[in-house]
């Protein structure tokens, strides 16, 4: 099916083809006629009644019959099936078609980002939609957030990068009038490599593979010949424009990561695309919003075009820059997934894990430390040590309750403060004695000091005050675990609850996937108890529902078992 038209004259802005040729085409080195860039468009609408759920697949191929389904999730599969129909289809006959006019630009640019049509540059005045128009012709595709669109279109290069959310899956071999010009192969000669692949917003290499040609430079519009009379002859189709206002557009400049794009940077779709990126960065800074996704699509895109933009200038910084936005980018995606949701092994829920993956080591580091650095080796002493660490670990100072107390201890809170501030682990303020720390009450806690955190001495953590409250946080939901409390669970089953609660895969599976579980003698020594004493707190667990299932193996010295479903979202991920 050929899409919408794109384009009034046909006629991409920075020179890379000519507009309509006369039926009186000369021969091999005359322009080829160009033809509409094609679009196709699949949507899911709602059908039927509010309560039915239902909903209708269109495609805007005529030949393409709509289809109707019980639910939104079948009509999403449904749709990203047609849609990869479509594209084999595309790819089956020869991909993209750099002939083709922008399919954007048929639509005057309505599929950009809001901010790019507004212009976001100071001193810069709004630039038309069918003005911004460049680059290869290349293959995209698109879908909304909402999943109810998506749209495969060849559109140029320009508007693919302007166009958020929308990836680049092919590149067109150039049309005959944008072949590489004699000056840009020499310079590519003497620096020893071919010509710059400059390809964005896709998320990877052109689909060709690596060992495919890069697609030469943009050539520079020819100079039309004088005609009779000394007059230059008019490009067929083209809109006469000011040599004031070429000229403006070859001077455009940005600003991106605190370094100015030159405005003669080659290639030039590189030099676009680091305006728009930096374009990008600033809008994302204003929405009051984050979206961590587009954040880490952003750095992508950054790290491609810093990577390239090093190769053309060999500026070893942009390489470091380059860097720096991968990592970036990786550090944004495992946040959102922290956010929306991990699936919970192959195929299965997507479950939101109140510890990142950062926190989660975080949180490893403390339960060694605990196990090395408790004064007695009581599980009651060591339970506590571990709360209190908690509390205490970014100043060696945190406030706590009576209600804290007896909540972590129940009725051996007394004893085991005492011993605390025996041994010198834990000081009280000279007027509270232990007795008044068990009855302080949150308008009013006690405060203690855990001399071994102070900032004097040596800092065994690492975290900020954010990742302290929120492992403050995962520790006391461990602990006070409704039916951990229900079953009277003495504090052993509960060292024994945040040790596996620790340590777990995706699929809720205790240990890595190569470990075969966990080691017992370790986990026994934090729970303070020896390792073969650890079955009666393991079928603790399992009474709970804490683990659906979980055995120990004292002769091969591991620890098996599966976090409960009910629990996953407490689970830190190795």
């Amino acid at each position: 099916m050929s899409g919408d038209s794109g384009g009034r004259d046909g006629l991409f802005f920075d020179g890379s083809g000519a507009g309509r040729t006369g039926g009186t085409a000369a021969g091999a080195g005359a322009p080829r006629e160009r033809v509409p860039g094609r679009v196709w468009t699949v949507r899911l609408d709602p059908f039927g009644g509010p309560s039915s759920g239902a909903v209708r697949l269109s495609c805007s191929s005529p030949g393409c019959g709509e289809q109707r389904l019980p639910g939104a999730p079948e009509g999403r599969k449904a749709a990203v099936a047609h849609v990869n129909v479509h594209l084999a289809g595309i790819r089956a006959g020869g991909g993209p078609r750099g002939e083709a006019w922008c399919g954007c630009r048929a639509a005057d640019c309505a599929w950009h980002s809001p901010e790019i049509l507004t212009g976001r540059r100071a001193g810069t005045r709004q630039v038309s939609g069918t003005g911004r128009c460049g680059g290869s012709v290349v293959l995209t595709v698109f879908g909304d957030r909402a999943g109810r669109l998506w749209r495969i279109a060849e559109v140029c290069a320009r508007c693919a990068a302007a166009t958020q959310g929308c990836r680049v899956l092919d590149t067109a071999a150039p049309p005959p009038s944008a072949a590489p010009s004699a000056p840009a192969l020499a310079a590519a000669g003497e620096r020893g490599r071919e010509p710059v692949v400059a390809l964005f917003s896709d998320g990877g290499a052109p689909a060709d593979g690596p060992g495919a040609p890069p697609a030469p430079f943009p050539q520079p519009r020819p100079v039309p010949k004088p005609g009779a009379g000394g007059r230059t002859a008019p490009v067929p189709g083209a809109r006469a424009g000011s040599p004031r206002a070429a000229a403006q557009r070859s001077r455009q400049w940005g600003k991106i990561a605190q370094r100015i794009v030159p405005y003669d940077l080659q290639p030039d779709v590189l030099r676009l695309e680091l305006i728009e990126l930096g374009d990008a960065f600033r809008a994302y800074q204003r929405d009051p919003e984050p979206d961590l996704a587009l954040l880490a699509g952003l750095h992508d895109r950054k790290a491609r075009a810093f990577a390239l933009w090093a190769d053309v200038t060999g500026d070893h910084t942009l390489r470091e820059e380059a860097a720096r936005a991968e990592k970036a980018a990786r550090a944004a995606r495992e946040m959102n997934e922290n956010r929306v949701g991990v699936p919970a092994g192959e195929g299965g829920p997507a479950v939101e894990r109140l510890l990142s993956r950062a926190q989660a080591v975080h949180a490893r580091t403390v339960l060694a430390h605990v196990r090395d650095h408790a004064p007695h080796p009581e599980p009651e002493v060591r339970l506590a040590v571990f709360m209190l660490t908690l509390r205490a670990a970014r100043a060696g100072l945190g406030n706590v309750t009576g209600q804290d107390f007896t909540g972590w201890l129940q009725g051996d809170a007394e004893w085991v403060l005492q011993r605390l501030v025996d041994s010198g682990w834990m000081r009280l303020p000279d007027t509270v004695t232990v007795a008044d720390a068990l009855v302080a009450r949150s308008e009013d806690p006690a405060q203690i000091t855990v001399p071994t955190l102070l900032p004097t001495a040596p800092r065994p953590f690492s975290f900020g005050k954010v990742s302290r409250a929120r492992l403050s946080g995962w520790a006391q939901k461990v602990v006070g675990d409704r039916k951990l409390r229900k079953k009277k669970a003495g504090a052993a089953p509960r060292l024994l609850a945040l040790y596996t609660a620790a340590h777990i895969r995706p699929d809720g599976r205790l240990g890595g996937a190569e470990d075969d579980g966990l080691d017992l003698a370790e986990a026994a020594r934090f729970c303070g108890v020896p390792p073969e004493e650890t079955g009666p707190h393991l079928e603790r667990l399992l009474a709970a529902d804490w683990l659906t299932e979980g055995e120990t193996a004292p002769d091969a010295n591991r620890l098996r078992g599966q976090l409960s479903p009910r629990v996953l979202s407490l689970g830190a991920l190795l």
